[in-house]
């Protein structure tokens, strides 16, 4: 079974989401069941069958992520330096509107491009794999090519 490479921020965030969901949720959605059912008629009970949709969902989650969990490899990236790799805080600036950009590069599981957290199977992440401070990267988008420059690598 393939290991997955997690950052320590990422299995606790995921655990919490696992952890929330069976003490929670799974809990919440067996109770609305079971006052769904007491309303009569199944058939034609609209909220007994939303319940089970939302249970059918917690149930594919909680299944996801226990998946997740077991195959995780905990990355610490404090003890890592050098050039960029796994859990290496990026700051980059865009060369042709020298807007300055700062990612971590983290595993597909916990990637968030809206808080900082770049996917490492990204294109951008990929690009980066291997380069040091000062280096350009070319950097092939769906926008089109785009160039960065590397400012700081860092290993929070």
């Amino acid at each position: 079974m393939e290991k997955i490479p997690m950052t320590r921020a990422g299995h606790a965030a995921l655990d919490n989401e696992l952890k929330q969901l069976k003490s929670v949720e799974r809990p919440a959605v067996i109770r609305a069941i079971a006052e769904a059912r007491e309303h009569g008629d199944l058939s034609e009970n609209a909220e007994y069958h939303a319940a089970r949709e939302k249970q059918s969902f917690i149930e594919g989650r909680v299944k996801e992520l226990e998946g997740l969990l077991a195959r995780a490899e905990v990355i610490d990236p404090t003890k890592l330096s050098g050039t960029i790799k796994f859990g290496a805080t990026v700051s980059l600036v865009d060369e042709d509107t020298d807007e300055e950009r700062t990612y971590q590069i983290v595993g597909e599981a916990e990637a968030d491009i809206e808080r900082g957290l770049l996917n490492i199977k990204s294109p951008l992440a990929r690009a980066l794999i291997g380069k040091d401070e000062g280096d350009s990267v070319e950097v092939r988008t769906p926008g089109g090519e785009r160039s960065y420059e590397i400012l700081s690598i860092r290993y929070l």
